[in-house]
Protein backbone atom coordinates (compact mmCIF):
# COMPACT_ATOMS: atom_id res chain seq x y z
CA UNK A 1 0.00 0.00 0.00
CA UNK A 2 0.75 3.44 -0.55
CA UNK A 3 1.36 5.92 2.25
CA UNK A 4 0.17 9.44 2.14
CA UNK A 5 -1.98 9.12 -1.50
CA UNK A 6 -3.48 11.46 -2.88
CA UNK A 7 -6.28 11.10 -4.66
CA UNK A 8 -8.99 13.73 -6.86
CA UNK A 9 -12.60 12.87 -6.57
CA UNK A 10 -14.01 13.78 -9.56
CA UNK A 11 -18.51 14.41 -9.29
CA UNK A 12 -18.17 15.13 -5.91
CA UNK A 13 -21.57 16.48 -6.03
CA UNK A 14 -23.15 13.67 -7.52
CA UNK A 15 -25.19 10.95 -5.64
CA UNK A 16 -22.04 8.09 -5.11
CA UNK A 17 -19.94 11.30 -5.03
CA UNK A 18 -22.26 12.50 -2.26
CA UNK A 19 -22.55 9.44 -0.67
CA UNK A 20 -18.45 9.13 -0.55
CA UNK A 21 -18.14 12.43 1.34
CA UNK A 22 -20.23 11.37 3.59
CA UNK A 23 -18.24 7.68 4.07
CA UNK A 24 -15.03 9.85 4.39
CA UNK A 25 -16.04 12.61 7.03
CA UNK A 26 -17.44 9.55 8.95
CA UNK A 27 -14.01 7.35 8.41
CA UNK A 28 -11.31 9.37 6.68
CA UNK A 29 -9.45 6.85 4.92
CA UNK A 30 -5.92 5.68 6.75
CA UNK A 31 -3.70 6.20 3.71
CA UNK A 32 -5.40 8.43 1.18
CA UNK A 33 -5.99 12.12 1.02
CA UNK A 34 -9.14 12.76 -0.87
CA UNK A 35 -9.75 16.58 -2.97
CA UNK A 36 -13.26 17.30 -4.21
CA UNK A 37 -13.44 18.36 -7.36
CA UNK A 38 -16.39 21.02 -7.86
CA UNK A 39 -17.23 23.14 -11.29
CA UNK A 40 -18.02 26.14 -9.37
CA UNK A 41 -16.55 27.77 -5.93
CA UNK A 42 -18.61 27.77 -3.30
CA UNK A 43 -18.64 29.85 0.07
CA UNK A 44 -17.40 27.32 2.86
CA UNK A 45 -16.70 24.35 0.39
CA UNK A 46 -13.12 23.35 0.29
CA UNK A 47 -11.82 21.43 -2.69
CA UNK A 48 -10.63 22.32 -6.64
CA UNK A 49 -13.03 24.59 -8.93
CA UNK A 50 -11.97 22.65 -12.33
CA UNK A 51 -14.12 21.81 -15.13
CA UNK A 52 -12.40 19.16 -16.79
CA UNK A 53 -14.30 19.73 -20.01
CA UNK A 54 -13.00 23.15 -20.23
CA UNK A 55 -9.18 21.48 -20.12
CA UNK A 56 -6.54 20.69 -17.64
CA UNK A 57 -5.78 24.24 -16.37
CA UNK A 58 -7.29 24.72 -13.34
CA UNK A 59 -5.67 20.95 -12.42
CA UNK A 60 -2.39 21.96 -13.79
CA UNK A 61 -2.27 24.77 -11.23
CA UNK A 62 -3.19 22.92 -8.52
CA UNK A 63 -0.35 20.17 -9.16
CA UNK A 64 2.04 23.07 -9.48
CA UNK A 65 1.17 24.33 -5.62
CA UNK A 66 0.40 20.61 -4.09
CA UNK A 67 2.43 18.07 -6.27
CA UNK A 68 0.57 15.67 -9.10
CA UNK A 69 -2.25 13.62 -7.62
CA UNK A 70 -1.58 9.57 -7.37
CA UNK A 71 -5.30 9.07 -8.74
CA UNK A 72 -7.55 10.65 -10.47
CA UNK A 73 -11.23 9.11 -9.63
CA UNK A 74 -13.57 10.09 -12.23
CA UNK A 75 -17.22 9.28 -10.66
CA UNK A 76 -18.58 11.95 -12.70
CA UNK A 77 -21.25 11.73 -15.52
CA UNK A 78 -24.35 11.81 -17.40
CA UNK A 79 -27.13 9.24 -16.30
CA UNK A 80 -30.65 8.79 -17.94
CA UNK A 81 -32.17 10.33 -14.83
CA UNK A 82 -29.50 13.84 -15.46
CA UNK A 83 -31.35 14.47 -18.87
CA UNK A 84 -28.54 15.36 -20.53
CA UNK A 85 -26.28 13.69 -23.15
CA UNK A 86 -25.11 10.61 -23.29
CA UNK A 87 -21.90 10.71 -25.06
CA UNK A 88 -21.03 13.19 -21.92
CA UNK A 89 -19.48 9.81 -20.76
CA UNK A 90 -16.41 9.43 -22.85
CA UNK A 91 -15.78 13.25 -23.11
CA UNK A 92 -15.50 13.46 -19.43
CA UNK A 93 -13.60 10.45 -19.24
CA UNK A 94 -10.82 11.73 -22.17
CA UNK A 95 -10.64 15.00 -20.33
CA UNK A 96 -9.75 13.31 -16.85
CA UNK A 97 -7.58 10.99 -19.08
CA UNK A 98 -5.77 13.93 -20.54
CA UNK A 99 -5.57 16.22 -17.55
CA UNK A 100 -3.74 13.28 -16.05
CA UNK A 101 -1.30 13.09 -18.68
CA UNK A 102 -0.61 16.81 -18.47
CA UNK A 103 0.00 16.69 -14.47
CA UNK A 104 1.56 13.51 -13.99
CA UNK A 105 -1.02 11.63 -12.73
CA UNK A 106 -0.52 7.70 -12.72
CA UNK A 107 -3.50 6.15 -12.20
CA UNK A 108 -7.24 7.23 -13.50
CA UNK A 109 -10.62 5.31 -11.89
CA UNK A 110 -13.34 5.72 -13.89
CA UNK A 111 -16.90 4.83 -13.24
CA UNK A 112 -18.58 2.73 -15.45
CA UNK A 113 -21.43 0.12 -14.97
CA UNK A 114 -22.39 -3.31 -14.75
CA UNK A 115 -25.20 -1.90 -17.77
CA UNK A 116 -22.09 -2.61 -20.83
CA UNK A 117 -22.92 -6.60 -19.73
CA UNK A 118 -26.73 -5.77 -21.12
CA UNK A 119 -29.33 -8.71 -19.68
CA UNK A 120 -27.60 -11.38 -17.49
CA UNK A 121 -28.08 -15.20 -18.07
CA UNK A 122 -28.56 -16.50 -14.12
CA UNK A 123 -25.12 -16.64 -13.49
CA UNK A 124 -22.80 -13.96 -12.27
CA UNK A 125 -21.07 -12.34 -15.15
CA UNK A 126 -17.12 -11.79 -15.36
CA UNK A 127 -15.57 -8.97 -16.57
CA UNK A 128 -14.43 -10.97 -19.57
CA UNK A 129 -17.62 -11.12 -21.01
CA UNK A 130 -18.25 -9.03 -24.09
CA UNK A 131 -20.22 -6.20 -23.82
CA UNK A 132 -23.89 -6.60 -24.62
CA UNK A 133 -25.56 -3.22 -24.18
CA UNK A 134 -29.65 -3.41 -24.71
CA UNK A 135 -30.25 1.04 -23.63
CA UNK A 136 -29.17 4.13 -24.67
CA UNK A 137 -27.22 4.09 -21.37
CA UNK A 138 -25.11 0.92 -21.83
CA UNK A 139 -23.69 2.17 -25.05
CA UNK A 140 -22.23 5.49 -23.76
CA UNK A 141 -20.93 3.40 -21.13
CA UNK A 142 -19.29 0.58 -23.40
CA UNK A 143 -18.11 3.76 -25.79
CA UNK A 144 -16.59 5.55 -22.92
CA UNK A 145 -14.75 2.52 -21.86
CA UNK A 146 -13.43 2.29 -25.93
CA UNK A 147 -12.29 5.41 -25.66
CA UNK A 148 -10.04 4.83 -22.43
CA UNK A 149 -8.18 2.32 -23.84
CA UNK A 150 -5.81 4.23 -26.20
CA UNK A 151 -4.78 6.13 -22.70
CA UNK A 152 -4.01 2.62 -21.31
CA UNK A 153 -1.96 1.59 -24.42
CA UNK A 154 0.23 4.69 -24.06
CA UNK A 155 1.23 3.41 -20.35
CA UNK A 156 -1.46 5.45 -18.27
CA UNK A 157 -2.82 2.74 -15.43
CA UNK A 158 -7.02 2.82 -16.27
CA UNK A 159 -9.01 1.29 -14.70
CA UNK A 160 -13.06 1.27 -15.23
CA UNK A 161 -15.27 0.04 -12.57
CA UNK A 162 -18.10 -1.43 -13.75
CA UNK A 163 -20.19 -1.12 -10.08
CA UNK A 164 -23.37 -2.69 -9.65
CA UNK A 165 -25.95 -1.01 -7.22
CA UNK A 166 -24.89 1.72 -4.67
CA UNK A 167 -26.73 1.69 -1.56
CA UNK A 168 -28.38 5.02 -1.30
CA UNK A 169 -27.75 5.90 -5.04
CA UNK A 170 -29.68 2.93 -6.46
CA UNK A 171 -32.85 3.18 -8.23
CA UNK A 172 -34.84 1.22 -5.18
CA UNK A 173 -34.36 3.40 -2.52
CA UNK A 174 -34.42 6.57 -4.78
CA UNK A 175 -37.79 5.48 -5.29
CA UNK A 176 -38.75 4.90 -2.20
CA UNK A 177 -37.58 8.28 -1.08
CA UNK A 178 -40.08 10.00 -3.46
CA UNK A 179 -43.04 9.23 -0.91
CA UNK A 180 -44.70 7.44 -4.32
CA UNK A 181 -46.17 3.87 -3.90
CA UNK A 182 -43.34 1.47 -4.21
CA UNK A 183 -43.39 -1.35 -7.13
CA UNK A 184 -40.89 -4.30 -7.77
CA UNK A 185 -41.57 -6.41 -10.67
CA UNK A 186 -42.30 -10.17 -10.14
CA UNK A 187 -41.00 -12.46 -13.02
CA UNK A 188 -42.82 -15.71 -13.44
CA UNK A 189 -41.15 -17.89 -11.26
CA UNK A 190 -42.53 -15.45 -8.66
CA UNK A 191 -39.02 -13.71 -7.50
CA UNK A 192 -38.14 -10.25 -8.27
CA UNK A 193 -34.82 -8.71 -9.60
CA UNK A 194 -31.27 -9.99 -8.83
CA UNK A 195 -29.10 -7.35 -8.37
CA UNK A 196 -25.29 -7.32 -7.27
CA UNK A 197 -25.01 -4.52 -4.44
CA UNK A 198 -23.42 -2.87 -2.24
CA UNK A 199 -22.88 -0.58 0.94
CA UNK A 200 -21.32 2.67 0.66
CA UNK A 201 -18.46 2.70 3.40
CA UNK A 202 -17.32 -0.29 1.47
CA UNK A 203 -17.51 1.27 -1.48
CA UNK A 204 -15.02 3.89 0.04
CA UNK A 205 -12.64 1.34 1.22
CA UNK A 206 -12.51 -0.24 -1.54
CA UNK A 207 -11.58 3.01 -3.39
CA UNK A 208 -9.18 3.65 -1.22
CA UNK A 209 -7.33 0.16 -1.57
CA UNK A 210 -7.35 0.88 -5.53
CA UNK A 211 -5.95 4.28 -5.20
CA UNK A 212 -2.86 3.21 -3.05
CA UNK A 213 -2.35 -0.37 -3.86
CA UNK A 214 0.48 -1.20 -6.17
CA UNK A 215 -0.35 -0.78 -9.54
CA UNK A 216 -1.45 -1.47 -12.79
CA UNK A 217 -4.40 -2.46 -12.52
CA UNK A 218 -6.26 -4.46 -14.57
CA UNK A 219 -7.92 -2.61 -17.48
CA UNK A 220 -11.92 -3.20 -15.95
CA UNK A 221 -12.82 -4.01 -12.41
CA UNK A 222 -16.35 -5.28 -11.70
CA UNK A 223 -17.70 -3.58 -8.45
CA UNK A 224 -20.12 -5.29 -6.31
CA UNK A 225 -20.58 -7.76 -2.93
CA UNK A 226 -19.59 -10.88 -3.24
CA UNK A 227 -23.08 -12.60 -3.00
CA UNK A 228 -26.43 -10.85 -5.07
CA UNK A 229 -29.59 -9.43 -3.52
CA UNK A 230 -32.93 -9.78 -4.66
CA UNK A 231 -34.65 -6.41 -4.22
CA UNK A 232 -37.60 -7.98 -2.11
CA UNK A 233 -35.16 -8.76 0.40
CA UNK A 234 -34.06 -5.42 0.50
CA UNK A 235 -37.21 -3.47 0.21
CA UNK A 236 -38.61 -6.16 3.30
CA UNK A 237 -34.69 -5.43 5.24
CA UNK A 238 -35.32 -2.00 4.99
CA UNK A 239 -38.90 -1.95 6.09
CA UNK A 240 -40.47 0.33 3.05
CA UNK A 241 -43.76 -0.23 2.38
CA UNK A 242 -43.92 -1.98 -1.48
CA UNK A 243 -45.83 -4.19 -3.60
CA UNK A 244 -45.65 -6.23 -6.60
CA UNK A 245 -46.28 -5.82 -10.17
CA UNK A 246 -46.29 -8.17 -13.28
CA UNK A 247 -42.58 -7.70 -14.82
CA UNK A 248 -42.81 -5.89 -17.90
CA UNK A 249 -40.95 -7.73 -21.35
CA UNK A 250 -38.38 -5.34 -20.84
CA UNK A 251 -37.98 -6.57 -17.68
CA UNK A 252 -34.10 -7.41 -16.77
CA UNK A 253 -34.59 -10.21 -14.13
CA UNK A 254 -30.46 -11.65 -13.07
CA UNK A 255 -27.74 -9.22 -13.48
CA UNK A 256 -25.42 -9.87 -11.22
CA UNK A 257 -21.47 -9.47 -11.10
CA UNK A 258 -18.66 -12.03 -10.07
CA UNK A 259 -16.24 -9.96 -8.23
CA UNK A 260 -13.21 -12.73 -8.18
CA UNK A 261 -10.88 -10.59 -9.78
CA UNK A 262 -12.00 -7.52 -7.21
CA UNK A 263 -11.27 -9.73 -4.51
CA UNK A 264 -7.78 -10.08 -5.32
CA UNK A 265 -7.47 -6.41 -4.40
CA UNK A 266 -10.56 -6.20 -0.92
CA UNK A 267 -11.19 -8.43 1.13
CA UNK A 268 -14.68 -8.98 2.02
CA UNK A 269 -16.27 -9.59 5.54
CA UNK A 270 -19.40 -11.86 5.44
CA UNK A 271 -21.35 -8.68 6.77
CA UNK A 272 -20.81 -6.51 3.77
CA UNK A 273 -23.22 -8.57 1.46
CA UNK A 274 -26.03 -8.43 3.62
CA UNK A 275 -28.75 -6.21 3.36
CA UNK A 276 -28.57 -5.10 7.11
CA UNK A 277 -25.28 -4.58 6.81
CA UNK A 278 -25.86 -2.20 3.61
CA UNK A 279 -28.83 -0.45 5.48
CA UNK A 280 -26.62 0.38 8.59
CA UNK A 281 -24.05 1.82 6.78
CA UNK A 282 -26.24 4.13 4.53
CA UNK A 283 -28.46 4.98 8.11
CA UNK A 284 -24.57 5.78 9.86
CA UNK A 285 -24.00 8.63 7.25
CA UNK A 286 -27.53 9.70 7.06
CA UNK A 287 -26.89 10.63 10.43
CA UNK A 288 -24.51 13.02 10.10
CA UNK A 289 -25.28 16.48 10.66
Amino acid sequence: MRANSTGILVGASGRVGTLLRAVWALAPPDALSVTCQWRQARDGRDGLVWSPLEGPGALKAWAGRHGPPDTIMMLAGVTPSTQGALDTNARLAVACLEAARATGCGRVLIASSSVVYGPGHGAPIPEDAPYAPVSPYGVAKRDMERACRPFRDAGLDVCCLRIGNVLGADALMLNAATGQPLVIDRFRDGSGPIRSFLGPLTLGRILERLCTCPGPLPEALNVGAPHPVAMETLAEAAGLDWQWRDAPETALHDVTLDCTRLAGFYTFSDAESRPEEMLAQLARIDDLP
